[in-house]
């Protein structure tokens, strides 16, 4: 049976927001949609934030920094290798043109 824990990502709680943890992960659900939405395609400029908006019920800014702490937690890693390497990687190259 799940049990309800505060979202943790990278190790620090988020405030208000309490998540059920199930995935054996140790990810909360807002966790794993961040890493779902992700994973989509958006075809046009708007579209991704409008799902962030809709879907979430975040801000974008908010959800940006949620899912940039989650690029550095290892259990992201564990539950999305691909969509987490991806997103690293293009972190990375956006760091180096700065």
């Amino acid at each position: 049976m799940p049990v309800a824990l505060p979202l943790s990502v990278g190790g620090a709680t988020v405030p208000g927001m309490d998540e059920e943890y199930d995935d054996g992960m140790g990810l909360g659900r807002v966790e794993r949609e961040i890493l779902a939405l992700e994973r989509r395609g958006f075809p046009g400029p708007g579209a991704k934030e409008r799902a962030v908006r809709e879907e979430l019920g975040l801000a974008p800014v908010r959800y940006y920094q949620l899912l940039n702490a989650l690029l550095d937690d290892a259990r992201a890693l564990a539950h999305d290798p691909v969509t987490v390497n991806r997103l690293r990687r293009v972190r990375e190259m956006r760091r180096g043109e700065r």
